[in-house]
C-alpha cells in the first residue's frame, strides 16, 4: 500500500516568514504548527517540507548555514513528539543565483521536480496527499506533480497569478487545515 504525505512549504508554513530565515535565533515557528502536524502524523501522513532556499543562491547564507538550522528545526519538532521524513531544498535561483547556484533547476518551486522525487522515494500516493505553501508557486509545484488537494495560506481570498485563478483551499493559517480536517 502506497503512503499517503502532507507536503509542507517551510518559510510561511512552519516558521514566520522574515526574510531568509538561516539563523536559529530568527527562526520562530508558527503558532498552531506543532498541534497540526503532530495530528497529520498520527493520521498516518508522512510529513514532507519541500523549500526553495534562494538565499544560498544569492550568497546570503551557505549551505552548511541552512543544513545547521535544518538540523535545529528537526531536532525542536522530534522534541515535540514530530517526525519530518525528509527535507527537500533548491538552492538555485535561475537569475539571481551567483555560481553554480545560477541555475534554472526542475527543483525550484514552482516546478513539481522536489515533489516528484519525494513520490518516488516514499512511495506517495498523491490522491490521498495534500500539500499546503503560502505562495501560489508552492501551489503551481503540487498541481503539476499531480497533488489535487492543495492549501494556500493567504490572507487574500482571490487565488490568482497574472490573471489565472489557482483551484486551491484558501486558508489563513496553518490551524485552519486542521480545524478543517477535525471537522471533516
Amino acid at each position: 500500500m502506497k503512503n499517503k504525505a502532507l507536503f509542507l512549504d517551510r518559510d510561511g508554513v512552519i516558521n514566520v516568514e522574515k526574510n531568509y530565515v538561516y539563523r536559529i535565533e530568527d527562526f520562530e515557528f508558527i503558532d498552531g504548527v506543532f498541534e497540526t502536524l503532530k495530528y497529520f502524523q498520527d493520521q498516518g501522513y508522512l510529513l514532507i517540507i519541500i523549500t526553495n532556499q534562494a538565499g544560498i543562491g544569492r550568497g546570503y547564507y551557505t549551505e552548511e548555514d541552512f543544513h545547521i538550522l535544518n538540523g535545529w528545526m528537526l531536532a525542536e519538532l522530534n522534541r515535540k513528539g514530530i517526525n519530518i521524513s525528509k527535507v527537500y531544498f533548491c538552492p538555485y535561483h535561475p537569475k539571481h543565483g551567483i555560481g553554480k547556484y545560477k541555475k534554472d533547476s526542475n527543483y525550484r518551486k514552482p516546478r513539481p521536480g522536489m515533489l516528484l522525487e519525494a513520490i518516488i522515494d516514499f512511495d506517495i500516493d498523491i490522491t490521498n496527499s495534500i500539500l499546503i505553501g503560502d505562495r501560489i508557486t508552492d501551489i503551481e509545484a503540487g498541481i503539476a506533480a499531480g497533488i489535487t488537494e492543495t492549501f494556500l495560506i493567504t490572507k487574500d481570498e482571490n487565488v490568482s497569478k497574472n490573471g489565472e485563478s489557482y483551484n486551491t483551499n484558501v486558508i489563513k493559517d496553518i490551524r485552519d487545515l486542521l480545524i478543517k480536517r477535525r471537522n471533516k
